[in-house]
């Protein structure tokens, strides 16, 4: 961007009060190319970074036509587990539902980028829950008619869930304590990856978009967030 210009797009992002999302927030915001960053929130939440061009929105997510602003980009970073939702159904309206739901907002309000937070193994066709449900959410934002959508598949999350207030997950601990002293033959798609690597990876996608769909592995992730 020129000295002369002046931005032009407008980003919205969904989830940042998670690993990710938090992550995200400061990188969308420090890219000259927005105007705007909006944030969709259930309540309202202290310790956002501060910035003139931040515009956060309490919104009921069940009426979410009614709180999307205009915006050119998204990025999604709602996610749950089916222990933290309490029922497989609980888990599929946050993970399938409500995030097909915020596609669909943003794409009405004028959005032709998506970049949306999956996982590895997600498969419409597996017979495991967690990864169908994944794999549902994945085909179903492909085919809403963003130009350019962006498919993030991280491996196991590591990031400070406390300092968010969340639960330590006590089976996150555990895998990474095992798997860091044998880093080096872990497959890289299986390593443990960084949630900041993630959220730097995605809007590096956005950054230089291609158009259709890009489905992009943790391995990869791991270096484009680098």
């Amino acid at each position: 961007m020129s000295a002369n210009s002046s931005p032009q797009r407008t980003a919205l992002l969904v989830g940042a009060t998670g690993l990710i999302g938090h992550a995200l927030l400061p990188v969308l915001l420090a890219d000259p190319r927005y105007r705007d960053v909006h944030v969709l929130l259930r309540r309202a939440t202290p310790g956002l970074p501060s910035s003139a061009r931040l515009r956060t929105h309490v919104v009921d997510f069940a009426r979410l036509a009614e709180g999307v602003a205009a915006t050119d980009d998204l990025y999604c970073c709602l996610g749950t587990t089916i222990k933290a939702a309490g029922s497989e159904a609980a888990f599929r309206a946050v993970d399938f539902e409500l995030v097909l739901a915020c596609a669909r907002a943003a794409l009405a309000a004028g959005a032709t980028r998506l970049a949306v937070v999956s996982a590895m193994g997600a498969n419409a066709n597996s017979s495991i829950f967690y990864n169908r449900v994944k794999g549902e959410m994945e085909a179903a934002v492909a085919a809403l008619g963003f130009d350019s959508v962006c498919i993030a598949r991280p491996s196991l999350l590591v990031g400070d869930r406390a300092a968010l207030g969340q639960p330590v997950r006590a089976g996150e601990v555990w895998v990474r304590r095992l798997t860091l002293p044998l880093l080096p033959l872990v497959p890289r798609n299986l390593r443990p990856i960084e949630a900041g690597r993630v959220a730097r990876a995605m809007h590096f996608a956005l950054e230089a978009p291609r158009a259709g769909t890009r489905v992009i592995e943790s391995a990869e992730l791991n270096a484009l967030g680098g």
